[in-house]
């Protein structure tokens, strides 16, 4: 079809929807809403000459043929589209002043509860005969001393027996950097961050210290962050998603003990970078992981914990409790951890051979969702993984602050379609283009806003920053019946408790979704 004619068409569609006005819809058990009729040309296209009723109105619509359309496209006039932008911007405009303060509404949505246990797959606890843990971060919690720690040993390990520079002694452990579920990519050296369907965030990347955009065109600088520009990270990946061959090369960091390896890696490849020395970046990721791995498997960190524990242990009777009230109701307990995938597969089997426990009475406890989670989930375990920053997190999605910013960016998404949605023409494109650059600006500082509250470099952990699940949480889908911050948590819920997934849900249940109606526009 020529473009005037598909002009046209979509103009054609637009009267045609607002001549058809809005239809009833509505979930079960909740009130009718009103949602307005949004036609494309490819929806009308096979509804030609069909009269179509409206129940809200009470009228009936023939929808035209093509020459109908041409007719009712030309009473618009050439300036439909710019009437169109400029009743947008005055939406947008509107919803700048109402959302100067946060609206009362937002401080009477209902709050998530940060001690909660939630749920992916249905779990009747008193199914459950048998009870697994993992010790680390599991049944014992440490203190960030432990990280520096960690952090500090393999440090030295890379220089001494590595013979990496002394200079790389000067960097130290930074908390603030590293969150859970990132990836290392041993090809390319870059740690990224990862959505639901696996592609990069926009602002999920980092060669080192220094983060890849995608939504800039030129580098620019913030902070003592250079930061990489559009065309850069379109060299390293092509495009922002990860392709099935592309993720053969990445490594997940999933767990609490990943946060020291992450943060070297990240100094190590800055390092490198800094001195103008080549590096090839999948020794980098080895040589690292075996400095990690060294420091466990020597002994090293665990002789240094023992010497201090009031340094590194965090003291918490509660899991006691837990623990003597699940022997108080019969339940067997076990402790499985620190081994690979094929000891704790061959050591189910012979479990489960050896007492007859049937795979559903058996439940696992752990915090890496691979090592721990992944094994006992294959053999017909139910699972539950332990993620500390759960807690934290809720807390700041609770906030008025982070629940402000997420009905904001909802405003500004719906605008950003309605823009995208409007034909205009040429010589009026400046008006299109300077109000979608200023939306798109407004969105950014949005996600900024929403991601500075969890963590500066990479955000949340279960989160993107447009409000989306990240790939950690898509993991927590694939290998945990249920996922909460702490064992105690399951002190507040009855033995005989059945644990079902919430059906308005589609994804994360400890996710509250704001709606961008608590926003007046009119």
């Amino acid at each position: 079809m020529a473009p005037a004619a598909r002009l046209r068409l979509l103009a054609s569609c637009r009267l045609f929807s607002a001549l058809i006005g809005t239809v009833p819809r509505c979930r079960r058990g909740q009130p009718a809403r009103h949602r307005a009729l949004a036609f494309s040309p490819f929806d009308v296209m096979p509804l030609r000459g069909m009269r179509l009723y409206n129940p809200v109105t009470g009228c009936s619509l023939l929808v035209p043929g093509l020459r109908g359309l041409s007719t009712l496209s030309s009473t618009l006039g050439s300036g439909a589209g710019e009437d169109e932008i400029e009743r947008i911007r005055r939406e947008f405009e509107d919803a700048k002043r109402n959302y100067l303060s946060i609206p009362a509404a937002i401080k009477d949505m209902p709050k998530m509860d940060p001690q909660g246990i939630y749920v992916n797959k249905n779990v009747k606890l008193d199914d459950l005969q048998v009870y697994g843990f993992d010790y680390d971060y599991t049944l014992s919690h440490y203190s960030d001393h432990l990280q520096c720690l960690i952090y500090d040993l393999a440090k030295k390990h890379l220089v001494n027996e590595l013979k990496y520079p002394e200079s790389c002694l000067q960097y130290d452990y930074d908390s603030s950097f590293p969150v859970r579920g990132l990836y290392y990519d041993k090809l390319k050296g870059c740690l990224l961050k990862l959505d639901f369907f696996g592609s990069i965030e926009p602002d999920g990347c980092f060669f080192g210290r220094r983060k890849v955009l995608t939504n800039v065109a030129i580098p620019y600088v913030i902070g003592c962050l250079a930061l990489l520009s559009s065309t850069e990270i379109k060299e390293l990946y092509g495009t922002r998603h990860i392709g099935r061959d592309q993720a053969r090369q990445l490594v997940g960091l999933m767990d609490v003990f990943c946060f020291s390896e992450a943060c070297l890696i990240a100094d190590i490849v800055q390092h490198f970078v800094d001195a103008k020395l080549e590096f090839d970046a999948p020794y980098v990721y080895e040589d690292v992981n075996q400095a990690i791995q060294h420091v466990h498997r020597s002994g090293l960190v665990h002789r240094k914990v023992l010497s201090e524990p009031q340094k590194f242990l965090l003291k918490n009777s509660q899991v006691f409790r837990f623990l003597k009230t699940l022997r108080e109701k019969g339940k067997k307990l076990f402790l499985l951890t620190n081994s690979p995938f094929y000891f704790v597969d061959g050591g189910m089997s012979y479990l489960l051979e050896i007492t007859k426990w049937r795979g559903p009475e058996v439940i696992y406890f752990g915090d890496h969702l691979f090592s721990d989670l992944r094994g006992p989930s294959k053999a017909g375990w139910r699972t539950a993984a332990v993620i500390r920053e759960l807690e934290d997190e809720i807390g700041i999605q609770n906030g008025d602050s982070y629940r402000f910013q997420q009905a904001k960016l909802g405003i500004i998404h719906d605008l950003l379609g309605k823009v995208h949605a409007t034909v205009v023409s040429t010589e009026k494109g400046q008006v299109y283009r300077t109000l979608l650059d200023e939306l798109n600006a407004e969105r950014r500082q949005c996600r900024s806003g929403m991601r500075d509250l969890f963590n500066s470099s990479f955000g949340a952990t279960f989160l993107t920053d447009t409000g989306k699940e990240s790939s950690f949480a898509y993991h927590i889908h694939q290998y945990a019946d249920i996922y909460t911050s702490k064992l105690e948590n399951f002190l507040s819920y009855a033995p005989e408790s059945w644990l079902h997934p919430p059906h308005d849900i589609k994804i994360m249940p400890h996710n509250a979704k704001v709606p961008a109606s608590l926003f007046s526009t009119s």
